[in-house]
């Protein structure tokens, strides 16, 4: 009789040892609890970082043109060179000085670009010889 009620019962399966028991979960999260804290804090710093980059090679690439601008059209002679780059760029201000170089015919045109990132003050600064055909 025993073997009858047996064989018309459908198969139980016995999963008890496929599910995560409550301690495996417990340290998954006391894991994720300690590391996703230092994950974040990095990836902020890379944002932040690659951000700081980004606005270098913008300041970089203004201040060349600037400072071709100021060399072709002579305007490097001029006392007072300072200003920004327009409504485009209206985070970005420049400012440029020309000194004796080694006492040649040469001066240097030292050209700064200024902005703000995250607070801070920064700038790049770009120099260039300037040929003045007189020695001064």
């Amino acid at each position: 009789m025993g073997n009858a009620l047996e064989a018309s019962r459908p198969p139980t399966r016995h999963i008890g040892g496929r599910a995560f028991t409550f301690i495996e979960i417990l340290a998954t999260m006391a894991l994720l609890a300690i590391v996703l804290p230092a994950v974040m804090t990095g990836i902020s710093l890379c944002l932040s970082t690659a951000g700081l980059a980004k606005q270098q090679a913008q300041a970089s690439s203004l201040g060349h043109s600037k400072l071709m601008e100021l060399v072709a059209g002579g305007q490097w002679q001029q006392t007072g060179l300072a200003g920004d780059f327009g409504d485009q760029w209206p985070d970005y201000r420049w400012a440029a000085q020309v000194s004796n170089w080694d006492g040649t015919v040469l001066r240097e045109l030292d050209l700064t670009v200024s902005w703000r990132h995250q607070g801070k003050d920064r700038n790049v600064m770009l120099s260039t010889l300037v040929y003045t055909g007189a020695q001064q």
